[in-house]
């Protein structure tokens, strides 16, 4: 009698899915779906860190007295098997994708062209201000032929007492008819620096120079081939601020944010050498602007450094002790 007069025996617990999931609160429908105001998924994110070195560039060669000092260096060292490990690792990821086809991502030319595809090979949106002087880092020198003259100068002491916008280019050479395209420089560069360019190229401080950089051996051949078709795509008023490089820069390209070899880059130097904006792929309305903005900035402060406005008579390249 007892036990028929008890309170029913209930489980804490359901054996079926359908039971189970039924005790839970249902989802709010209204939580998914994002504001007006709410940011895109897949928006890309604004420059977070300076661009280049931390070292300041310099034309001298280096002795073999310097080269074995650099050898017994432990943080330069160290920082060679840093990035050296980073090297092997992507190259190992890279064979992994190739075989298992588990990772969309992978280093080299497929790498680069599928970033290509995805936001054009964009990877992060122009600052729109300039970075901090305190901050800012530099920029490596980088050797190359003018294509003026073929004459071998370096961007150190070009760039040096002046305000620079610097375009790293790269070129593909059509299979069908082999015509030199400067892709970079028409689709890339061009965006950029044209607004910035139209406005202050009568300005003695001002100055563009383009590296067309070509580290493969086969396309440093192609180009030199071409040179000729080259001088006739580049206006004449640029061939002596255009170099041919053939420089490896393979362990400042991640400093420069040189992450995708298909696409064209664009940097702001002021006339300390320091990186003080940059830019990728296909320029926005807004980076435009913005390019156009700082050099102005910078253009007024070189300015008021000066003696006179406008003369240039006191701006000298830099000698060997003065890159150090």
């Amino acid at each position: 009698m007892s036990l028929l007069s008890a309170a029913p025996l209930t489980r804490s617990f359901a054996s079926s899915p359908h039971l189970r999931n039924s005790s839970k609160p249902a989802a709010d429908p209204l939580a998914t779906i994002d504001g007006p105001d709410a940011t895109p998924k897949d928006a890309l994110p604004p420059l977070s860190r300076p661009l280049g070195v931390r070292e300041r560039p310099t034309t001298l060669i280096k002795s073999t007295k310097e080269r074995l000092k650099d050898l017994m260096d432990t943080d330069v060292r160290m920082a060679q098997r840093r990035h050296l490990f980073v090297v092997i690792a992507l190259l190992f990821e890279c064979t992994l994708t190739v075989v298992a086809r588990i990772k969309e991502a992978s280093v080299g030319y497929f790498h680069d062209l599928n970033m290509t595809r995805k936001h054009g090979g964009k990877t992060w949106i122009a600052p729109k201000v300039l970075i901090r002087e305190d901050k800012a880092l530099y920029l490596p020198n980088i050797a190359g032929k003018t294509l003026e003259n073929g004459a071998v100068r370096n961007s150190t002491e070009m760039c040096f007492g002046k305000v620079t916008v610097l375009a790293m280019l790269s070129t593909r050479v059509s299979e069908a008819s082999l015509d030199l395209r400067l892709a970079s420089h028409s689709i890339n560069a061009k965006g950029f620096v044209d607004p910035t360019h139209s406005r202050y190229a009568s300005n003695p401080l001002y100055q563009y120079v383009q590296v067309n950089l070509q580290e493969n051996i086969l396309k440093s051949f192609l180009v030199n081939i071409f040179l000729s078709s080259l001088r006739k795509v580049i206006p004449k008023e640029l061939h002596p601020t255009y170099l041919v490089s053939t420089q490896n820069m393979e362990y400042v390209r991640d400093a420069l944010g040189m992450t995708n070899s298909r696409v064209g880059y664009v940097y702001l130097i002021d006339e300390n050498l320091k990186i003080r904006w940059g830019g990728c792929a296909d320029a926005t309305d807004e980076e435009a602007l913005s390019l156009e903005s700082c050099t102005g900035v910078l253009l007024k402060r070189l300015e008021r450094k000066k003696p006179s406005q406008g003369d240039t008579s006191t701006v000298s390249e830099p000698t060997p002790a003065q890159s150090t």
